[in-house]
């Protein structure tokens, strides 16, 4: 029990200095909000009034602790309407847990606030119109970084120092050092112009596209095959390799000499007892990898014209859309904070030996 309050104090003060870092380091950027907000029809007048409406005219500590007041799920809210921060049910949505006559304390869900550029559009409406499609696009790529890079990995042991264990680790370290957007342009342009005529893929294109009628919208899988193989490329050249180390390493124990010697064959030997084994740091690598990709997916999404929250994240930086990064910013991390966590336990799964005191 203590190793899990362990790790949810560590999660909490990990969330809690991403926020920090990143309200301070967005804060401080060039550039006024509210003429963000405005556009180019700004005046004084409505400059003033944007500023008062969303804090901008408060001291930075002050805004800083708005902001982690916003985010926190148990938050303290002023009952005065033309108090900055006050509560309204209508944006914060939540519980009422106490009050007074002039303070509220509020359970609710944590508010990342409005953007600047889409008519005051809420950042969590945009994070569940995105979010899906990345998560979608990180789970295809892992899915064949795993289910190839697995067998390959296994390939490449059974077959070590033949010429096609030499080709496997050639791959897989090409795979290693191409950067992820030169080969989304590179699969785009060959795969989805060159032969587009033999594939039937297309350059770009979103999970979900406007039928022909322009009426509904439809589902088409095979523009996630392009960007979920380039996007898992990386990850499967490093898993190869792992396997390959490790699976070598366990084969080469006393106790599979013993399976050995009891007649098993190398399939029973490699699928009963050393896999499982082999498997620990393939968990590693596959944790860190799928984080990544959440955040990774950002110049793929972009390139393919994937609609997810890294071509969200791209498009907000080049409109100055300051809350929309910084929520995607924060979502991101939470999740990678989350993956750690279930690795940790699938760590105590597939080895009983690690103590969770």
């Amino acid at each position: 029990m203590h190793y899990f309050f362990s790790k949810i104090a560590q999660a909490f003060s990990a969330l809690f200095g991403v926020a920090s870092l990143v309200f301070f380091l967005f804060t401080v950027l060039p550039g006024d909000p509210a003429q963000m907000m405005l556009d180019q029809n700004e005046d004084s007048e409505q400059l003033e009034i944007v500023k008062a409406k969303f804090g901008f005219n408060l001291p930075l500590t002050t805004q800083y602790l708005h902001y982690l007041n916003d985010l926190s799920p148990i938050s303290f809210h002023a009952t005065n309407p033309s108090v900055f921060g006050h509560y309204d049910k209508t944006v914060y949505g939540g519980w009422v847990l106490f009050h007074t006559k002039e303070h509220l304390l509020v359970l609710k869900a944590p508010y990342f606030r409005t953007s600047y550029q889409k008519r005051g559009k809420p950042i969590s409406e945009i994070l569940k119109e995105t979010l899906p499609n990345t998560a979608i696009l990180a789970l295809a790529s892992m899915l064949v970084a795993i289910l190839l890079g697995v067998f390959l990995g296994i390939v490449a042991t059974l077959f070590k120092d033949h010429w096609l264990d030499r080709i496997l680790l050639l791959l897989s370290t090409m795979g290693m050092s191409v950067p992820s957007f030169f080969s989304a342009i590179l699969f785009s342009w060959f795969f989805g112009y060159v032969l587009h005529s033999y594939t039937g893929l297309n350059m770009t294109g979103n999970l979900y596209e406007l039928d022909d009628f322009g009426e509904s919208y439809r589902i088409v899988w095979k523009n996630l095959l392009l960007p979920s193989f380039v996007l898992g490329i990386r990850p499967l050249a490093v898993i190869i390799q792992l396997m390959r180390s490790n699976l070598l390493e366990v084969l080469s124990q006393h106790y599979i000499r013993t399976a050995y010697s009891k007649g098993l064959s190398q399939y029973q030997v490699i699928f009963r007892h050393a896999l499982k084994n082999a498997l620990n740091p393939v968990v590693t690598a596959i944790s860190g990898w799928f984080a990544s990709l959440l955040a990774g997916a950002i110049f793929v999404e972009y390139i393919f014209g994937w609609k997810g929250l890294g071509k969200e994240i791209v498009e907000a930086l080049n409109q100055l859309d300051i809350p929309v990064v910084m929520g995607s910013v924060l979502v991101i991390a939470f999740l990678f904070i989350i993956i750690n966590i279930v690795v940790d336990l699938i760590y105590i799964y597939l080895d009983p030996r690690i103590k969770t005191t």
